[in-house]
C-alpha cells in the first residue's frame, strides 16, 4: 500500500511539473516598455522604416532653407535641405531616434490640418505650432523647442508705426493667416474696431500689406525680423512686441492622439537641451540670421 501511494504522488508531482512547463494557451505577445519602446524597429510609424514629417508649402525661412529646384514640390525653400530652424530640429530628432537622413520623407500639411482631428499622413509636424489647450484635445503635442513670441509689422512712415502700446493698435486693420496664434492676437488681445483680414496663408496677407490694403501683419517674432531684414514687405519694420501674458506658451510638434511616439519626440528633445544642441540650432537660425536692432514691447495700455 505504501508503495502504491509513493508512486502516485510521484505521479501528480510529475503531472504538476509537466502543467506548469506548458501554458494553455499563447497569451499577448510581449510589449516594448520604457526606452525600448523607442528603439527605430519599435516606433508606430505610417510608413516602415521612415520618419515622415508634416509642414507647410511654401515652406518660409527662417525656418526652412535651401535652393528651391525644379523638380521639387516645395516652393520657396525645400525641407529636404535640412538648413534652416525647423528643418534642423526636424532632422535633429530623426538622427536620434535612429534615423539616417535618406530616411526622413517630407510631406506637405496646410497648418490648420496640423492640429486637426482624424488620422495623418505623416508622424509628426513642425510648422510654428503653438500649444493651446484646444489644440490638444485633438492631437498630441510633443514638449516645446521654442517658446513662442508675436510681433507686428507695418510699413515705414505709416501712421500705425508710432503705435507704443496695444490700445493704439485698435484703429488700424490688421490682418494674419487665419487660425494661428498670431490672428488670435488680433482678435482676442488688440480687438481693433475695423474688421481683421484673415488669410488662407501667410503669402496672402504678405501681399495685402504690400498693396495697401492692410495697416499691418501680425506674425511670430522670428518670421516679423526676417520679413524686415530681407523686405518681404517692402519698406517694412517691426514696429512692436506683444507682451508675454499674451502669447501661447511654446511651439511643439504635433502628432496623431495616442501615438507613444510622441514619448520618444520628447526624450530626443530632452537630449537636446540638455546638451545645448538645441540652443546651437536656434542660434544659428534665428538669432544669428538677422541685423534688426531691438525691437520694444508693447505696453498693454
Amino acid at each position: 500500500m505504501l508503495m502504491r501511494r509513493t508512486t502516485l504522488i510521484v505521479l501528480l508531482a510529475a503531472l504538476a511539473a509537466a502543467a506548469c512547463g506548458k501554458s494553455a494557451s499563447p497569451g499577448p505577445a510581449p510589449t516594448s516598455t520604457g526606452m525600448d519602446a523607442c528603439a527605430k524597429q519599435n516606433l508606430q510609424l505610417v510608413n516602415a522604416g521612415k520618419i515622415t514629417v508634416g509642414t507647410s508649402n511654401p515652406a518660409y525661412p527662417p525656418y526652412f532653407e535651401g535652393a528651391h529646384t525644379d523638380d521639387s514640390p516645395w516652393k520657396k525653400n525645400d525641407p529636404y535641405a535640412g538648413k534652416g530652424f525647423e528643418s534642423a530640429v526636424a532632422y535633429e530628432v530623426a538622427k536620434r531616434l535612429g534615423f539616417e537622413k535618406s530616411e526622413v520623407a517630407w510631406v506637405e500639411s496646410p497648418f490648420n490640418q496640423s492640429y486637426a482631428p482624424g488620422p495623418k499622413n505623416w508622424d509628426f509636424n513642425i510648422q510654428q505650432i503653438a500649444y493651446n489647450a484646444k489644440r490638444a484635445q485633438h492631437v498630441e503635442f510633443s514638449d516645446g523647442y521654442y517658446d513662442e513670441s508675436e510681433a507686428l509689422v507695418a510699413k515705414k512712415g505709416t501712421p500705425i508705426t508710432q503705435a507704443t502700446s496695444i490700445s493704439d493698435l485698435k484703429p488700424y486693420r490688421l490682418a494674419s493667416e487665419t487660425g494661428t496664434t498670431s490672428y488670435d492676437i488680433i482678435t482676442n488681445v488688440i480687438k481693433p474696431t475695423k474688421e481683421p483680414g484673415a488669410y488662407n496663408s501667410l503669402a496672402d496677407a504678405v501681399a495685402a500689406i504690400n498693396a495697401g490694403a492692410v495697416d499691418g501683419i501680425v506674425v511670430d517674432y522670428p518670421t516679423a525680423l526676417y520679413m524686415v531684414e530681407v523686405q518681404q514687405v517692402k519698406g517694412g519694420v517691426a514696429v512692436g512686441q506683444f507682451p508675454a501674458t499674451a502669447q501661447s506658451e511654446h511651439w511643439g510638434m504635433t502628432l496623431v492622439t495616442g501615438n507613444p511616439l510622441v514619448t520618444c519626440v520628447n526624450h530626443a528633445l530632452a537630449a537636446m537641451k540638455s546638451d545645448g544642441t538645441l540652443q546651437d540650432i536656434t542660434t544659428e537660425w534665428l538669432s544669428k540670421k538677422t541685423s534688426i536692432g531691438a525691437v520694444p514691447v508693447f505696453s498693454q495700455s
